[in-house]
Formats: structure tokens, C-alpha cells, sequence
């Protein structure tokens, strides 16, 4: 059985290993994969398995026989993942699961104008078509990935389906919603919380937990007041009813399932709604998250500063930059429309901000 080393004995014997100069050639491009081929054979690729699990020198969750080494795995993985050469060559065994949790941007949803079958649906039909951030992040971590989100969840369909959505059970408590025509990337009965606290359970050796919600509380609160969510006194009731629902949600994925891994919240970027950046709603969700997620000793992944960053060349236009998917108008003057949801450049990125967030936090 593997025995966790202390941080002075896994550097020592990196240094005795070349990992440093491993290091530099890939972050150079002179590497072609053979450096993470050399990490993989002399074991280092083994910290992955103990994140998560009571090694012999742990504290936290984190324990001190990682934090050099889990950094430079991290680091590693995900520069390959963007080199393709390197990426393409490739082929380690997988080192545990990853549970991603949340709504669309989770999920990896396409609206039906921008599917190639449109305007048919049948494109839906197939999970598999659509793929996400969090499928970047098992790549770079080499996790296998459970993906159980569901396009339009809000924080309180997360924990009760027969709970308001915007058309992942329902729609405003309405109807059916996504799930009722067709299947997500794993099939489950009742609630996503649910599902997600009876894998952790079934599931010890899951080294990662992602989570997205509340931009659909935020449409909701839109769609069902008076001042669209604008005034003070909306936006406090939206931003303690998320508050409360995420303290539930936190609080299962701990308590009830006992899950002591890393767990990483998503700070959604500026969202788009109504062909408008409403910035100043998405921080104050995104505020909420934090001190949500943090109060389990979760962290977030800054997924607002980097599409503002990469977006600023472009005006702050989210769109122009790649970012979000985008389709022609129905018109003859060849316009295109701006989606809320990122498109695989935009998932890349917050891939990229959620990696950043394992790595800081594994030095500390």
C-alpha cells in the first residue's frame, strides 16, 4: 500500500529524479510527453489517489505528503491537455473519480439553434454530444468523470425536483423540463443532491467535487418579480434563499456523505441574459457561493476574472472573444446571437480557473 511521503522527502527525491528540468522542458514545448511518462513510472502520479483519504501524515484535506507533489501533477496534466502532441501521447491509467455537479454550464448544453441536426432535437438525444469544463478538468487530472447536472437547476430543484426550475424538472414549477425528454449524462431518480450524496457514499476513491448553481435563481428572480430582480429588497430574497439552499448543499456533501475531498465552486462569469451583461447580479450571486463553499472549507474558482480578462481586448465583449456560443440570426443580414452558455474555448478557460484554484490550494 502507498504510503503519502512528507513534502521534504517528495521534493528531495524529485530533485534526485530531474523533475525540475522536467518541468522546464515542458513549459518550453520541448518535452513531447515524456516527462509525464517519467513522473508516471517513478509513482508521483500516486498523489492523486491520496487526495481525498486519510493518508498517514494528512491534515485537512490536504495533507502536507501532497502539497508539492499534487501542484506539479496538477501543473503537469494541464499543460499537456493543451499541447496536443503532447496530450496525444499520452495513455495513464485513470486515478479515481470526479463528480460534477451544477446546471448547464456543468452539462455542456447547446441551444437547439446552434445544434448541427437544428431545428431538429434529435441531437438531444445523446448526451454524449455535449461536453463541458468539467470534461477538460477529468482530462487534466486523468479522473474519470460523473457528470449529473442538469440544464436550468436551480439551488432548490438541486435538493427537491418538485422545487421551481427553469426547465430541468419544470418550468417555474410547471410542466416538464429537460429531464423529461431527454437523459442526461448519468441517470438518476429524484433529486441531483441525492444522487450526488449516494455516489460519495458508494464512491470513497472520488478525488474531486465541481459544483455550479444559482444563475437559474437568478433567472427565476427575473422572471417572477415585480422589478425583474432589480430592486434592493429582490435581490436580498434571492440571495438569502440561494444562501440557504447552498448551506444544504454543502452541508449534505459533508455531513451526509462524508465526502472530505476537495470541493470547488464555480464564480460564474458575467452572465448574459436578455442580450445584457448583468454584471452586478452575477457578483452578488457569486459572493453568496464563496462564503458558501468556503464555510465547508470548500474554495471557488474564478471564473469571473477570467472571461472579464480574456474578454477586456474585445471591449468586454464576451462573444467577440470566443467565449460563448454564438449563432446566426434567423435573418438574411447575417447577424449572430450571443448565448449565455461558454463555448468550448469558454470552457477551457474556466477548466483553467478551476485548476488554478486545486493548485494554489494545494501549496497552502
Amino acid at each position: 500500500m502507498h504510503v503519502c511521503q512528507s513534502t521534504g522527502d517528495a521534493q528531495d527525491q524529485m530533485m534526485r529524479l530531474g523533475v525540475p528540468s522536467v518541468w522546464d522542458r515542458i513549459v518550453e514545448g520541448r518535452d513531447g510527453g515524456e516527462g509525464l511518462h517519467r513522473l508516471h513510472d517513478t509513482g508521483y502520479f500516486r498523489v492523486l489517489r491520496c487526495l481525498g483519504r486519510r493518508c498517514t501524515e494528512m491534515k485537512g484535506w490536504f495533507g502536507p505528503s501532497l502539497r508539492f507533489a499534487a501542484l506539479l501533477v496538477l501543473a503537469v496534466q494541464f499543460i499537456l491537455t493543451l499541447t496536443p502532441t503532447a496530450a496525444g501521447a499520452t495513455s495513464l491509467p485513470l486515478q479515481g473519480s470526479y463528480l460534477a455537479l451544477g446546471d448547464s454550464i456543468a452539462f455542456g448544453y447547446v441551444p437547439l439553434q446552434a445544434l448541427p441536426t437544428y431545428p431538429s432535437t434529435s441531437w438531444y438525444d445523446d448526451p454524449a454530444h455535449f461536453r463541458s469544463y468539467a470534461n477538460d478538468v477529468a482530462n487534466a487530472l486523468h479522473l474519470k468523470l460523473v457528470n449529473a447536472s442538469c440544464p436550468g437547476e436551480t439551488s432548490a430543484s438541486m435538493i427537491d425536483p418538485r422545487a421551481p426550475s427553469n426547465r430541468c424538472e419544470n418550468f417555474m414549477g410547471h410542466g416538464g423540463g429537460y429531464r423529461s425528454f431527454w437523459p442526461l449524462h448519468v441517470h438518476y431518480t429524484g433529486s441531483q443532491l441525492g444522487f450526488a450524496v449516494n455516489y460519495l457514499r458508494s464512491h470513497p476513491q472520488t478525488q474531486l467535487v465541481t459544483i455550479d448553481i444559482g444563475a437559474n435563481d437568478l433567472r427565476l428572480c427575473q422572471l417572477t418579480t415585480r422589478a425583474q430582480c432589480s430592486s434592493a429588497a429582490e435581490r436580498e430574497r434571492l440571495a438569502t434563499s440561494l444562501h440557504k439552499n447552498l448551506d444544504i448543499i454543502f452541508h449534505e456533501i459533508r455531513a451526509v456523505a462524508g465526502y472530505r475531498g476537495p470541493i470547488v465552486a464555480l464564480d460564474y462569469y458575467p452572465l448574459l441574459i436578455n442580450g445584457r451583461l448583468a454584471t452586478r447580479s452575477t457578483e452578488e450571486i457569486n459572493t453568496v457561493i464563496d462564503q458558501a463553499v468556503r464555510s465547508v472549507g470548500g474554495w471557488t474558482a474564478d471564473g469571473f476574472g477570467a472571461f472579464v480578462s480574456a474578454s477586456a481586448p474585445y471591449g468586454g465583449d464576451q462573444c467577440a472573444a470566443g467565449l460563448q456560443i454564438r449563432y446566426r440570426a434567423n435573418s438574411s443580414d447575417g447577424r449572430f446571437i450571443c448565448n449565455i452558455h461558454p463555448s468550448p474555448l469558454g470552457d477551457r478557460l474556466i477548466a483553467r480557473a478551476i485548476l488554478a484554484t486545486l493548485a494554489h490550494h494545494s501549496q497552502s
